[in-house]
């Protein structure tokens, strides 16, 4: 992460970023509520494991919209369309368009 001189504190790229913040917490609400739903998955564990790669991207500072949208369009096909878990994966997609689409 690169950091400036901003008045007189330095900002970390990223840490401060509130498509970042958003982004996380939406992300921390739904690996929650999905360890907390207790119904059979069939691609729990992809959805689990995009979480996390997000989570990662997340610590490095502002990841790509690209890989972003990819990452959104796994979990969404892991979760499926239940509804216990629609609300927190809509703030997830959400968090994910603030960082734009894809640069042509």
């Amino acid at each position: 992460m690169r950091k400036e001189a901003v008045g007189r504190r330095a900002v970390v790229h990223g840490q401060d970023d509130p498509r970042v913040i958003a982004l996380h917490r939406a992300v921390a609400r739904l690996h929650r509520e999905l360890a907390g739903y207790r119904a059979q998955l069939a691609d729990r564990q992809i959805a689990e494991d995009e979480l996390a790669a997000v989570e990662a991207a997340l610590r490095a500072g502002a990841p790509e919209a690209v890989r972003l949208r990819h990452s959104l369009l796994l979990i969404a096909g892991a979760i499926g369309s239940v509804s216990a878990l629609a609300e927190a994966l809509a703030e997830v997609r959400k968090a994910v368009e603030l960082f734009g689409g894809p640069t042509p």
